[in-house]
């Protein structure tokens, strides 16, 4: 088996007085594609969230390669946790890119200068090569010829795609895709689809929060159902899908089947 990469314990996360994550544990392997998948409100979006420390956790711990995300442990037994500093977390994020359902590109640059922005701005690369490296994921995408188009002059599913590239140029070691196509009409949901087949299939660790049903059952290496703030089960597609084990997966697959 490969390595844990990403380490879930205990994780909970409270907005004002609902709690919408109790106590989640959840290991991710380096070379996995883990699909999280439930209804609207159970947790699954603030989860991904609290991986990079865009939601800061009310309890728990989430370690990426062994070190603590977002905080710093204290005292004799470790149990007193501070928040780290701003810089220390933006350096733990580059190594954990994200896609958001929105695509969040600045409307006054290329697609190509986009993708530049983290290269250049956080890893100080000069110009020269970060537009290479950006043509180059550009091209992965499909997106060679849009480089210099604005995304006011790309569609929903060229604009996600760019939001991919964007976060491949940070060369990050774990993906998060936050309902990376919910935004997008039906016709375009195939084409990011597609690039994320490839990026599954090319190795790329994957947690993907995701309605594409048929996106997890084929690409999935497990499949994991929340519901309410909870990991109701999880497993490989073939059993959660034929063959899940609790009634209130085999209710939510109902619908969605």
């Amino acid at each position: 088996m490969n390595e844990v990469i990403l380490r879930a314990r205990g994780v909970r996360k409270r907005f004002g007085d609902t709690e919408v994550l109790k106590g989640i544990d959840l290991d991710v392997r380096s070379g996995e594609v883990l699909c999280v998948i439930g209804p609207s409100g159970s947790g699954k979006s603030t989860l991904l969230r609290c991986f990079n420390h865009l939601e800061q956790i009310d309890a728990g711990r989430v370690w990426m390669d062994g070190e603590l995300i977002g905080y710093e442990q204290h005292g004799p037994s470790g149990r007193v946790l501070r928040e780290r500093r701003p810089r220390d977390i933006r350096r733990q994020r580059e190594r954990i890119g994200m896609v958001f359902q929105r695509f969040h590109l600045f409307p006054h640059r290329t697609a190509v200068q986009n993708v530049m922005e983290g290269p250049v701005a956080v890893k100080g690369l000069s110009r020269a090569q970060a537009e290479k490296q950006a043509r180059k994921l550009l091209d992965h995408v499909g997106l060679a010829d849009r480089a210099d188009h604005y995304p006011g002059q790309l569609s929903g599913g060229q604009q996600q795609r760019v939001a991919i590239a964007r976060a491949l140029a940070m060369e990050p070691a774990l993906m998060l895709f936050d309902e990376p196509t919910s935004a997008l009409d039906p016709e375009l949901v195939g084409e990011v689809l597609g690039v994320m087949r490839d990026l599954a299939g090319s190795g790329m660790t994957m947690v993907v929060v995701t309605h594409e049903m048929g996106f997890a059952r084929e690409v999935a290496d497990r499949v994991l159902f929340m519901d309410q703030g909870a990991v109701v089960e999880a497993g490989s597609p073939e059993l959660l899908f034929t063959d899940p084990r609790h009634e209130r997966t085999r209710a939510f697959l109902s619908t969605v089947l």
